[in-house]
């Protein structure tokens, strides 16, 4: 069977575009660049999001205080010897929210990043709340000479969802962030969280239709997972009731029924987050490893005869 993506993978999957398009495997390599949120130092709300330890998700060669070139050179170190194949790579600017300063500041940060011989291109992760036209204008610029691709975590289409979880901005901003930036032609991506509590499971499969009509180069989906020293770990061990977490078979029942239902045209980047052990504060999956998830997402598929796109009639 062929798919419009033109590779024999069941969904489009990015990796497969990077290859595509730089004639090799790329690597993402995170630094912390010093930044902050507007719904931590009071712009537009205080304590973050309620599900946020930023360290269960840093690599331990992500450090504010070596800089960024030094987190590049450890971050390509730690890499080359995992994926040894990688010459080229995507530096991500990972986190909290990496547009959250100045032009000034951040042309000299993204500079810094862009300055080293194996980076190919930037990945900046940020809010729909922080991007205005003067960094859609810097953007722009960039992306003409390098490969670029902003991120805005919009984690639900549900103002409902966005206001519980302390996120600090409605999901109406997202869509404006997402149409400017792919109207001034760069690269756009968000990242979802499957099983934000109040949610139902129709209601998470309806974001795939919203998600679809949305010009969106990527996606992330990140199922929900309860981090130690977090607001969100404080009221699940007060009320567990409140949160219907996936067992592992029914997430993957649930993000391929997800996938068939999303625009063939999208990109996945990342069906799976995975912490350390020891920021767990609620149920986990064992020792399972991204990509070994992801063989367990790609076998059912195939069991299953289905694709991404399958069931998204206007695409």
């Amino acid at each position: 069977m062929s798919f419009p993506w033109k590779h024999k993978r069941r969904f489009n999957a990015y990796a497969e575009f990077l290859k595509s398009k730089f004639g090799e495997r790329v690597q993402k390599v995170s630094v912390d660049a010093g930044f902050t949120c507007p719904n931590r130092d009071g712009a537009s709300g205080n304590g973050g999001c309620t599900f946020c330890n930023n360290d269960a998700f840093s690599p331990s060669y992500c450090s504010p205080d070596k800089g960024i070139a030094r987190q590049i050179e450890e971050g390509i170190e730690f890499h080359r010897k995992r994926y040894r194949r990688a010459k080229k790579y995507l530096v991500y600017f990972q986190a909290y929210s990496n547009t959250y300063d100045t032009v000034e500041k951040l042309k000299q940060k993204y500079g810094e990043a862009l300055a080293h011989p194996d980076v190919a291109g930037l990945v900046i992760g940020t809010r729909p709340d922080c991007v205005e036209d003067d960094k859609i204008a810097l953007f722009r610029e960039i992306s003409k000479e390098r490969y670029l691709l902003v991120e805005y975590g919009i984690e639900s289409c549900y103002d409902k969802t966005l206001l519980r979880i302390n996120r600090g901005h409605t999901f109406e901003q997202s869509v404006m962030a997402i149409r400017k930036t792919a109207a001034a032609g760069i690269k756009t991506g968000a990242h979802l969280i499957f099983g934000l509590p109040g949610e139902s499971r129709q209601e998470m499969l309806d974001q795939a239709a919203v998600l679809s009509k949305l010009p969106l180069n990527n996606l992330k989906f990140h199922q929900l997972q309860i981090l130690k020293n977090t607001a969100m770990a404080a009221e699940y061990e007060k009320h567990p009731s409140r949160y219907r977490l996936f067992s592992l078979e029914e997430y993957i029942d649930f993000v391929i029924a997800f996938i068939e239902r999303l625009n063939p045209a999208v990109c996945i980047e990342r069906f799976t987050a995975e912490v350390p052990p020891r920021f767990l504060a609620g149920p986990s999956w064992g020792l399972l490893r991204n990509d070994q998830i992801l063989r367990m997402i790609e076998a059912r598929m195939e069991e299953n005869g289905t694709w991404q796109g399958k069931y998204c009639p206007d695409f």
